[in-house]
């Protein structure tokens, strides 16, 4: 894994990229960060996508000014559907797809808040999107969708903030005539893929990690992303 410097609209922000063994030419996947920004378990996750096949990069959403002042402008973007931080991700995947090892297919991923713009970003030129329990949906979200690429999405049936999101999701795919697979885990809840601190704390507010269901989640976002990023 190194830290590169992608050139955005608003200015240079940093990024993690990660590499998968061998020559290449490979597909990419942009990561979107969820609200707690960088740390061991998006290392964790990039290298993940890496070993499977997939040039992984993790733009930092909060490059200018940390998680404390960025937070606030970051989520008011993600509710209105446009801003800086769209423009970043943006510019991270025009960034990867212009690396001589990248074949120039690009998915996106994200997490919590990551997931909310994976959905909201995916009519914007990537290949497929796997949003992680990107709860609570994005707002019109009919609308959202309409012109999206394939969609590999992922919901913990115990997610507080996810009760009603797989149907309202398939309901929304299936109106934009958007191809999508889409699963809820009986036994998990909000952020089922991220090892974070507090795991007792968290199961009980309906959080924390599953490894069942993140293990049969990657299956199925890597059989997928297999079907629509072929190298």
């Amino acid at each position: 894994m190194t830290t590169i410097t992608v050139d955005c609209p608003d200015g240079p922000i940093d990024a993690l990229l990660d590499r998968p063994a061998g020559d290449g030419p490979f597909p990419g996947v942009v990561v979107i960060h969820d609200a707690f920004g960088y740390g061991p378990d998006k290392e964790a996750i990039s290298a993940r996508i890496a070993a499977a096949g997939y040039l992984a990069i993790t733009p930092n959403l909060y490059a200018r000014g940390g998680r404390a002042r960025c937070i606030p402008r970051v989520f008011r973007e993600l509710l209105t559907q446009r801003g800086r931080a769209l423009d970043d991700i943006l510019a991270t995947r025009d960034h990867l797809r212009a690396l001589p090892e990248c074949s120039g297919r690009v998915a996106v991923a994200g997490f919590c808040m990551g997931g909310q713009f994976a959905l909201v970003l995916a009519p914007q030129g990537f290949a497929a999107t796997a949003p992680f329990y990107g709860t609570p949906l994005p707002r019109r979200l009919d609308e959202a969708l309409s012109g999206a690429c394939p969609v590999v999405a992922s919901f913990g049936r115990r997610d507080p903030y996810g009760i009603g999101a797989p149907a309202r999701l398939q309901r929304a795919v299936e109106a934009n005539n958007v191809t999508a697979d889409i699963k809820a885990y009986p036994g998990a809840g909000h952020s089922f893929a991220n090892r974070l601190p507090a795991q007792p704390l968290l199961r009980i507010a309906g959080f924390g990690y599953n490894e069942a269901a993140t293990e049969d989640a990657w299956r199925r976002v890597f059989a997928f992303f297999g079907e629509h990023l072929p190298a």
